[in-house]
């Protein structure tokens, strides 16, 4: 085989809007970042000539062994504060699932995490009550993995790609020295996943309940187009501007989005000043600087590699383009979940 995986580090990400691959020269850093692409969800022939390039040495027929970031529609990922008082009895999580989050905990697969760091909740210990609630439905979680194996990729580790990429979030603020409270948005077409980070942890999550197709019958009613599907294809084309049209696209999502900015700003006395999205189609990352510039706040530009640098990761001259491209962040925060220290400015360093 021309490569071991035992060597190389294989990563990919899907969503509905796009699969990403990458490779590096090791699996652990330090490294170098030898290959990212891109292709288009739900074409297996496209995907197979990109895992083909990513791997040229797979055997015919073989799989691709690698790190995969999902996003299946019925992900949760809820920050919630738990009772310390209660989180011995046995009923408590299953209590919390139904009530809080109206989900049946034995129907999905969970864990639960530390809102400030990512590790693991230890209820024994109980030492920190904020948490994330992360998860999908086992039938989910099945399909997912037969639709990752139908296109020969076998996943040896299979993450919630919004986790990787709110902990990557969260180290670059705190690289950075960011204070500067930050909206995360991950945008499908059914729904919408919408955090508030600082580089203290996740301060707030909100599911919101419209998506990119909740545009679509707008689209139709004010270009006057004989349906919907004649919509769906204008506004996924990109021969269309519609950044005039944006303010009144997001009209309804818009005030899902002020509802809970305004409740955590009023908790914490703390503004939202910037916004990313890392999940929208290449055709509509407009939708960025019309949610941003709707909301009074900046479109974050997250360069990600001074701060790979100091975690050994270079980033050779010819992808530094799609490394720098938000919609690669989740792939790039693949690479990083293998490392168990933050990153720290070189000139921090003794």
């Amino acid at each position: 085989m021309f490569f071991s995986k035992k060597t190389k580090g294989f990563f990919v990400e899907s969503s509905d809007h796009a699969v990403f691959l990458g490779r590096t020269s090791h699996l652990v850093a330090p490294f170098t970042i030898e290959d990212l692409r891109e292709c288009p969800p739900d074409d297996s022939e496209a995907l197979a000539e990109a895992i083909s390039q990513v791997y040229p040495g797979k055997n015919a027929g073989g799989y691709l062994h690698a790190t995969v970031g999902v996003y299946p529609e019925k992900r949760l990922v809820r920050r919630h504060s738990v009772e310390v008082r209660r989180i011995k009895e046995p009923s408590y999580f299953a209590e919390v699932c139904s009530q809080q989050f109206r989900i049946e905990q034995d129907k999905f697969s969970l864990a639960i995490i530390n809102a400030n760091d990512g590790s693991d909740f230890d209820a024994a210990k109980a030492q920190q009550k904020e948490v994330i609630f992360c998860g999908l439905p086992t039938d989910e979680s099945d399909a997912v993995q037969k639709g990752l194996l139908d296109n020969k990729i076998y996943p040896e580790r299979l993450e919630l790609g919004s986790i990787a990429t709110l902990g990557a979030v969260v180290e670059w603020l705190a690289f950075t020295k960011s204070k500067t409270p930050t909206l995360v948005l991950e945008i499908s077409a059914e729904s919408t996943h919408s955090f508030i980070v600082t580089a203290s942890g996740v301060e707030a999550s909100r599911p919101i309940p419209q998506g990119l197709n909740s545009m679509i019958p707008i689209v139709q009613k004010e270009l006057g187009l004989k349906d919907e599907e004649a919509a769906r294809k204008l506004f996924y084309s990109n021969t269309f501007d519609f950044t005039g049209m944006g303010p009144l696209l997001i009209k309804r999502f818009l005030k899902e989005l002020q509802s809970s900015i305004g409740f955590y700003e009023v908790q914490t006395g703390q503004s939202v000043g910037q916004m990313v999205s890392t999940q929208l189609p290449a055709k509509l990352v407009w939708l960025d600087r019309a949610i941003s510039g709707a909301l009074g706040i900046t479109s974050a530009k997250i360069d990600p590699v001074p701060w790979l640098k100091a975690l050994q990761i270079t980033i050779p001259e010819n992808l530094l383009r799609h490394a720098q491209d938000a919609r690669y962040l989740g792939l790039l925060a693949l690479m990083v979940q293998h490392h168990v220290s933050h990153a720290v400015p070189a000139e921090e360093k003794k």
